[in-house]
């Protein structure tokens, strides 16, 4: 076939090249060579078919494949045209009139161009063949994915004529570069809404606009309400500055809002002449502002508005105080603490899980807050360590223990004089659980002590000694001592106690001058050899060993009581039937009953290091070395000896600082017995303060303590009475006396409990003690010594032998009168003991307990009661009771008196105790009372003078006051009928003022335990855990009044009265207790408490699941990883995991006398 001829490029020049063949070149630029006529006409009768089927409704797009086009272009057959207008009669009529659009747009179109450039091919593709098209199955007008498609080919496309003006718009094809908007409302601007309105597209499908609802009482917004300030309201006469009479009570009217006009005229001036100015134009003119309103803060304003408004204000007057003055500490505090008031989210219990995740948030948020705070005033003030202690507390969350560990000791190296951060920095080393070990955390100790001896010396140059730091000393001392205890090393513990009363009482004078370390140097040699040591037989002191050295060594003395030492450890497994775990914690609990002395190589027995079957009950030097200090104080010598006997279990002294008494906390027994309140007197012999002793440690939770220690350790007691004795003189030793017999008696008390048989043999061993102390020159007059006999006796049963030497000791000293304390302690006992012993109020009037007091008031002579009390010396003895009284009151007390002279607060408490019991038998509860409180608020205002002597003795005469007028109270409340409301409002007016006394508190809730309801008691236990932070009592408290009220509960529960049977709901006792235990567990003086973890831990095991328990368990040693108690506990709670404890014990460095393989070898045997 031959190839058509060229044509012109223009179709009206088709035949120029023809006619003007051989004229000119210039007209070569009409023809093309590519173009062919015969295509052309082609093209254009294919497009007036196009626009043919489109007038009868054909689609916009078409689908063709060229594969399938045969021969050359041609139009569209009819039969397709019919096709796609039958297929587009099925659309919806809304598209009608866009289909009349495009058919006008389109014909105009076609009708303007001959041509459509989209629609060429290209010359490498056959121009004869025909396009047909395919893929009938394709909805019409619509596309589809190509998976989709039926019939695919091979090149399978789809044209879409409809233009994009966005593509020409903004030049992209990328969505993310087209510029997006919503429509709000169907407003056009513009328009006169009368006459003119917009029709839109989307009218009929508006979206229904859901109206907001207003806030409630438990939303956001409604919650912050709560930290604005209030708004005060006035009468309406106030306002006005008017005074009227007197105003109704019942009524406070509230008055209008009156708006100021402010385009009221202004007055007459120079720059306002004709008086049309505003004030605020007026104030324009003159180059002024208008000043603030001072009735801002009674504007109305939204809940939103008035919350930022006040948080603002707050912000902006923390930001001017501290710009102004940025070296105040406190006031940094309080701002860094008032970022939680900034942050403060709604109640938890109506908060979302939204809400919970934006809380999580906040809380970073408010953390970061605070350090950008702390961070700003460590820059202002760099010297100041509470504000990098502050800043070491709030990145315990988000840092490394390495790291923590690493920032406390720079900033501990940067002020090492300082006592407080020392005793913060201990407690942080003491209770990390991940780098905890009891070695090096009692290395940490010692370097403390050292540093701080260094700087009392002056050794230590960069930094002079602050105030107090020798009491602090003490203080970490006595924590070092305790820790030991609690991590089961008693003897190391004893072994302290030891080595620095031997510095500090036996110290060579030769070197008394040298600096501490010195000391220590020579102090080594004689804590490494074999001589005996302060508490054991044939002790002579540091000071003798010294001088003996020095003239050529030791007579070598055969010791004695060696040959009585036995070997108990056979009886340590009595039934081996019992369960491993069981057999575990008997042996255990039975060797440190028994070994808790330090052990050491007996000469006479020819004894070596190397013959100690378990070396942890050897104590080296290096152990206590460092730990070693001076003490010049008298007073702190005598609380070091007082507090090694209380280590010891005897009562002694005041108990401990505040600061390791929350530490030191571990026994339930702080909580007492129900025969604990009984008596009239309760301050000499007050039950266990909570903190346990060495030579103890229950296997089992509730079980009860021991008479006394093993033989091994009474010799050691009595020993150590007889080598301190001699170091103390005056008040000091009769206190130590006293102590001694207290501890006689405490295990008398003890046996009576436990209905001991040994509480004969008790007995008289302990009257024995008594009788050979009073027979010592020293002791005959002590009338504290007299006292405690006769109550010894009383208790025995011996009630005339009591009585005998109770007249004796009045007959010695009865002439001293009223101005004597020891002789007012002594009546008021032995009165006490009468007025329990008659049980009753009838016959008062002839009663031993009023002629005892009758008799001490006149002063003149003392004779055994006779059984006659005559009213006119009831008359006398009444007005010598006021002149004392009031001598008393009227004097000023001062620091020499409290500490020499005889008018002290010890003894108006004492007087007061004799008046008040005297004014109670004789006119009644009314009067006895009334005393009380008039003595309690004389020593209420002497407790807070400035004077630190004076004030401390103030208030521990005033607890003791209040202790003796509760239990007056309740004493009269058991014998007659009174009212419970004055005793529950001297209660909690005397808790309110010393929330760290366990004897009021047991009052209390002995108390409350009396009343069903429990609201009264919950209210205010919650008032003194908010008020009060650096005591636990208040929680420990709180919680054992809960658990005996549950127990009261379930006993109820439990009982069956014939055919009915009490089924009374659980009332939630449950779930608020384990409230409490988690509130108290993160309060700031309850999470290193070892009582409370113990308390958490045994009522999460009564609730049956094991694995919250051991939960528990695993949360107590992350904050309390020293407590060797808290094993044991859990060895008896989850009994399945004793390996998995021991293992955990070995690890930590725990004490563990008994291991497992032992434990197997005896059970063998």
């Amino acid at each position: 076939m031959e190839p058509p001829p060229s044509g012109s490029l223009f179709a009206a020049f088709s035949g120029a090249k023809a006619a003007g063949a051989g004229g000119s070149q210039g007209l070569d630029w009409l023809s093309n060579q590519s173009f062919r006529t015969e295509d052309a006409l082609q093209l254009h009768q294919r497009i007036v078919a196009i626009a043919a089927d489109s007038v009868q409704g054909s689609p916009q797009a078409s689908v063709y494949s060229d594969h399938e086009v045969s021969g050359r272009l041609s139009p569209r057959s009819p039969s397709s045209g019919e096709e796609h207008a039958a297929t587009k009669k099925k659309k919806k009529k809304k598209h009608h009139r866009h289909k009349k659009e495009k058919k006008k747009h389109r014909e105009s179109y076609h009708s303007s161009s001959d041509s459509d450039p989209e629609l060429l091919w290209d010359k490498g593709k056959e121009p004869h063949t025909e396009r047909t098209e395919v893929c009938t199955d394709l909805p019409v007008g619509k596309f589809m994915w190509l998976d989709d498609l039926q019939s695919q080919t091979a090149q399978t496309f789809c044209i879409d004529r409809k233009a994009d003006p966005a593509n020409w718009e903004y030049k992209s094809l990328y969505r993310g570069d087209l510029a997006r908007y919503k429509r709000k409302g169907d407003v056009c601007i513009g328009l006169d809404p009368k006459k003119q309105w917009i029709t839109w597209e989307d009218s009929n499908q508006r979206k229904k606009r859901v109206k907001k609802r207003e806030d409630r009482y438990y939303s956001t917004s409604s919650l912050q309400l709560l930290s604005i300030d209030t708004v005060p309201v006035h009468c309406e006469d106030v306002l006005r500055g008017k005074t009227s009479g007197v105003a109704p009570a019942s009524f406070i009217p509230v008055p209008d809002w009156e708006e100021s006009d402010s385009r009221s005229s202004g007055a007459i001036t120079w720059v306002n002449p004709l008086g049309i100015y505003d004030v605020s134009t007026t104030l324009w003119l003159q180059g002024k502002g208008q000043p603030e309103r001072e009735d801002k803060a009674l504007v109305p304003m939204d809940s939103d508005e008035k919350v930022n408004s006040a948080m603002m204000a707050k912000v902006e007057r923390f930001n001017r105080l501290l710009r102004d003055d940025p070296s105040n500490i406190q006031t940094w505090v309080e701002f860094v603490h008032f970022q939680d008031d900034l942050m403060q989210g709604p109640n938890p219990f109506t908060a979302s899980a939204g809400e919970s995740e934006k809380r999580k948030r906040s809380r970073r948020i408010t953390l970061e807050k605070k350090l950008a705070i702390l961070e700003r005033a460590i820059e202002s003030n760099p010297n100041h360590a509470e504000l990098k202690v502050a800043r070491l507390e709030l990145c315990k969350e988000s840092w490394e223990p390495s790291e923590l560990v690493n920032e406390w000791k720079k900033v501990v190296f940067l002020h090492p004089n300082d006592t407080t951060l020392w005793q913060k920095y201990l407690l942080f080393c003491q209770s990390q659980f991940s780098t905890y070990s009891t070695s090096k955390v009692n290395g940490i100790y010692g370097k403390c002590l050292s540093t701080l001896a260094a700087v009392l010396d002056g050794t230590l140059v960069s930094h002079p000694a602050l105030p107090d730091t020798e009491e602090a000393m003490l203080a970490i001392f006595l924590q070092q001592c305790h820790f030991l205890r609690q991590a089961g090393h008693s003897e190391k513990a004893i072994a302290l106690f030891q080595a620095l009363i031997d510095f500090t009482f036996f110290k060579p004078d030769s070197i008394a001058g040298l600096t501490t370390k010195a000391q220590v140097e020579f102090f080594e040699p004689f804590w490494d050899s074999s001589d005996p040591r302060f508490g054991e037989v044939g002790a002579r002191g540091w000071k003798a060993w010294m001088r003996q050295q020095e003239k050529g060594g030791w007579v070598i003395l055969n010791e004695e009581g060696d040959e009585e030492e036995e070997d108990e450890d056979g009886d340590e497994l009595k039934d081996k039937s019992l369960p491993k775990w069981q057999l575990w914690m008997q042996v255990e609990s039975a060797r440190d009953s028994k070994h808790w002395l330090p052990w050491r190589a007996s000469k006479a027995k020819g004894q070596t290091e190397e013959d100690c079957e378990d070396p942890d009950r050897q104590v080296l030097f290096d152990d206590i070395g460092s730990s070693m200090f001076r003490i010049s104080s008298p007073e702190l010598k005598f609380q070091l000896m007082s507090s090694f006997l209380q280590f010891l279990g005897i009562p002694a002294g005041s108990g401990l600082p505040c600061s390791c008494l929350n530490l030191a906390l571990d026994e339930p027994a702080l909580f007492g017995s129900g025969s604990d309140c009984k008596r009239l007197l309760d301050q000499s012999d007050s039950p266990a303060s909570g903190v346990g002793c060495v030579g103890f440690m229950a296997a089992e939770p509730r079980q009860k303590r021991a008479a006394g220690h093993c033989r091994a350790g009474e010799e050691f007691i009595r020993i150590v009475f007889q080598q301190a004795l001699p170091q103390f003189s005056g008040e000091e030793r009769s206190e130590l006396v006293r102590s001694w017999l207290l501890y006689e008696k405490s295990k008398v008390v003890q046996n009576l409990q436990l209905g001991n048989k040994r509480l004969k043999s008790q007995g008289k061993r302990s009257k024995k003690l008594a009788k050979s102390l009073l027979k010592e020159a020293e002791n005959r007059n002590n009338l504290a010594l007299w006292k405690e006999y006769a109550h010894l006796e009383w208790l025995l049963g011996n009630v005339e032998d009591s009585r005998r030497v109770f007249d004796t000791a009045l007959t010695m000293a009865i002439t001293q009168g009223l101005t004597s304390s020891p002789l007012c302690n002594l009546c008021f006992l032995y009165a006490s003991l009468e007025l329990e012993l008659m049980g009753s109020l009838g016959g008062a009037a002839s009663c031993r307990a009023l002629y005892v007091l009758m008799r001490f008031a006149q002063g003149n002579s003392y004779s055994p009661y006779s059984g006659e009390v005559l009213p006119v010396n009831v008359l006398k003895a009444r007005k010598s009771y006021e002149h004392a009284f009031q001598h008393c009151l009227t004097n000023d007390f001062s620091p020499q008196d409290v500490l020499q002279g005889t008018q002290k607060p010890a003894h108006l408490v004492a007087l007061v105790g004799c008046f008040a019991l005297f004014q109670y038998l004789t006119v009644g509860i009314q009067v006895a009372d009334a005393l009380y409180r008039q003595a309690s608020e004389r020593l209420t205002g002497l407790s807070s003078l400035n004077e630190i002597e004076l004030a401390s003795a103030g208030i521990s005469a005033s607890e003791r006051l209040a202790t003796m007028h509760v239990a007056l109270l309740r004493f009269h409340m058991k014998v007659g009928i009174y009212p419970l409301r004055p005793l529950r409002e001297m209660l909690a007016c005397a808790l309110q003022r010393y929330p760290g006394n366990p004897d009021l508190w047991r009052f209390y809730v002995q108390v409350e335990n009396t009343s069903h309801n429990g609201s009264r008691a919950r209210r205010f236990f919650d008032s003194i855990t908010r008020a009060t932070k650096d005591t636990i009592l208040p929680w420990l408290f709180a919680i054992h009044a809960e658990e005996q009220r549950k127990e009261r509960v379930d006993s109820v529960q439990r009982a069956d009265a014939g055919i009915v049977h009490s089924t009374l709901p659980e009332t939630g006792l449950v779930n608020r207790i384990g409230a409490l235990f988690e509130h108290a567990v993160q309060s700031k003086a309850g999470v290193n408490c070892v009582l409370l973890w113990r308390m958490f831990l045994h009522f999460t095991s009564k609730r049956g699941n094991v694995e919250r328990t051991k939960g528990v368990f695993y949360r107590a040693l992350q904050h309390c990883p020293w407590a060797k108690v808290l094993y044991l506990d859990a060895v008896s709670l989850l009994p399945g995991q004793l390996q998995e404890i021991i293992d955990l014990m070995t690890e930590k460095e725990i004490r563990i006398r008994v291991p497992l393989e032992e434990l197997e070898i005896l059970i063998e045997d």
